[in-house]
This record gives C-alpha cells, structure tokens and sequence, in this order.
C-alpha cells in the first residue's frame, strides 16, 4: 500500500512537472501564448468532476457557425483541394476509422512512404499542438502545411483559390460567409472551424467521470486505477487525455524500431536542440481503440502490445497479462459519439 502510495504520488508530481516543463518548452520554440481556441466553458458538474480527477470530460456539445461547418465539411472531403484532384483532407483522416486511416504510414503525393503515421483528427480542438513533432500551434497553420506541402496535397494558393473561384457552389457559399474576395484565409477558417466540432462526446469514461460509475465495468475501473497509479496519466492527462505536452519516446530504455529504418529524430529534425532527440507530441488516447496501429510510426498494431510498450520504456514497469488486459479494457471506454452515434459503429462515408 505504501509503494503504491508513493508511486501515485511521485507520479502526480512528474505529471505536473511535465506540464511545467512542457509549456516553457512551447514558449521558448515560439509558440508565445498562441492558443488555437479555448475549450467550452465548464459546467458545474465538469468543475466538481475536475476537481476530482486528473481528466477531464469532453463538453457535450460545442458552438460553431453550421454554415462554415458545412462548407469546410465539403472541402475536407474534396479531392480538389489536392494538386493533382487526386486526394481529400478524408483520404487520410477517415471518421469511420476514428479520424485516422488504418495504416501504419499514409502514402506520400509521390507515391512514397510518409515518415509518421496519421494522427487522428477528432477532438483537435483540444490539442496544444499538431503533427507528431509539434512543428504548429494552430489548426489553420496545420491545414495550410498540409496543402502546400509536396508530400501531402501539393497544391498552391493560387492553384486552389482559381479551382474554387470557379465552381459557382463554392463561389456562392464563401461570397455568402466571407466578406471580399476569396482568400487563402477563409479556405482555413472554414476547415478549420469544421475540424473543431469534430469532438467525440459522451464517451462510457466521459458519463463515469460525470458521476455515474455504472458506466464502467469493474475490470474497466481497476484499468483506470492502474492508469493513474502507474503514472500513465502524468503525459496523457486533461480533457482529451493527452495532446497537450511532448515527451522522449524511450525514458527508461530505447523503444524498439525497425532496424532497416532510420531513427525518427522526432522534434529535434525541427528544433536541432538536443534535448529534442526523440521526443514527440504525446498524442491523444481518445478514441484509441479504433486508431490502429499505434506511435508515431506505425510500428505496432494492437493495443495490448502499445501499452506493455509503454510501460516499460515510458516507466520502466513490466505489466501482468491481467493488468495489460484491464488498461486496455479501460482505454475502450474512450470511445466517443460522434453526432449522437458511437465512433465503434460509424459507417463509411461515400
């Protein structure tokens, strides 16, 4: 009882020293207090659920334009936002797939591997950061890298802008929402605007941190015991259980890669700070369950193996089959709804 006291205590304080560090890391690489959007004001019921546990539900609901919705739901899923009409912001982020794509890396514009697997891109809003190396502070910056950069749309701004100008659907709706011309500006306020109420609600975790324990098993329960007492919860911690910090992939020994590939540098290919070597975004777990295969290449497939991973070169713990299998049973009660239907059950959009 008392190492295991310890343990949750000491991992309490590396989780906030975490965020500390973490924050002043953001500050010094020129993020500078750039917060995308700030989450939904809390209800009392959030605040008291806050108060007692280090995550935080998902808000059940979440204020947006429908009209821009709707528009930059038509361009996400729009091959023509690609150079070549090829490929659609949906091509790699596929809701029925939890916002990801099921392959451990997307293909590249020219026909390679990309470097890092696909993020999912449900409840983005909450991110304090995007891609793996955390190389924007923005949705709007992140969308726009995607269209320009050559391995992903491979577009540009007059290419597009002349696309869209003239299909007279387009030019109606952005005439309609946006005042002057079309500009690169309005292509990202409405994507993004879309991309932020892609948040997955009322997950069985989100209603058992609402005070109703019903809403998990007890083997779910013991798995969220485990997760906090591990220190599991010390990197992935607030309302989108991760997303909000970077760590070192590999703090108690080296994570395991594939011997043919080169060693992913992770934020240090952005920073060249030394430090950085090997450290990525920690990503968001919600909806993990559907976002296979996992890290931030793809390597591993199931979940059982990604959280004995994790556990041993994240915290130097080797984990029972039964304490692997309860984390697990835990992580499957962050699967959320999206638009009032599970994610686990979503069909495929045409």
């Amino acid at each position: 009882m008392h190492t295991r006291l310890f343990y949750t205590r000491f991992w309490w304080w590396v989780g906030g020293l975490g965020v500390v560090v973490s924050l002043v890391g953001l500050w010094a690489s020129g993020w500078q207090g750039k917060w995308v959007v700030a989450p939904p004001a809390a209800t009392a019921e959030e605040v008291l659920a806050e108060s007692q546990e280090p995550l935080v539900p998902l808000p059940l609901h979440v204020s947006a334009d429908p009209a821009r919705v709707a528009l930059g739901e038509r361009l996400f899923h729009d091959v023509r936002l690609s150079g070549r009409n090829t490929i659609a912001c949906a091509t790699c982020h596929r809701l029925e797939q939890g916002g990801a794509d099921g392959l451990p890396r997307p293909m590249t514009a020219t026909g390679t591997l990309h470097a890092r697997n696909t993020p999912t891109i449900f409840n983005v809003a909450f991110n304090a950061a995007y891609n793996w190396d955390g190389g924007v502070y923005t949705i709007e910056a992140h969308a726009e890298r995607v269209l320009l950069s050559p391995a992903l749309m491979h577009t540009t701004w007059p290419t597009l802008l002349a696309k869209l100008q003239a299909i007279p659907d387009y030019r109606a709706a952005f005439t309609a929402l946006y005042p002057g011309r079309l500009t690169p500006a309005h292509v990202l306020d409405a994507l993004a605007t879309y991309e932020r109420s892609l948040v997955t609600p009322n997950a069985r975790f989100d209603r058992y941190l609402r005070n109703q324990p019903e809403a998990l098993s007890p083997v779910e329960r013991r798995g969220y015991t485990i997760f906090k007492a591990y220190g599991c919860v010390a990197c992935h911690q607030g309302v989108n259980v991760g997303g909000s910090m970077f760590q070192k992939f590999g703090i108690f020994q080296e994570a395991p890669h594939d011997p043919t590939r080169p060693v992913d540098l992770g934020r240090f290919l952005l920073t060249q700070v030394p430090r950085d070597r090997a450290v990525f975004r920690v990503p968001s777990l919600r909806n993990v369950a559907l976002t296979a295969p996992y890290f931030h290449d793809g390597r591993t497939a199931t979940l059982e193996a990604a959280v004995s991973i994790m556990a041993r070169v994240q915290l130097g713990r080797t984990l029972s089959p039964e304490d692997t299998h309860a984390i697990v049973q835990f992580l499957h009660t962050l699967t959320g709804e999206y638009q009032g239907r599970s994610l686990a059950t979503l069909p495929a959009k045409d």
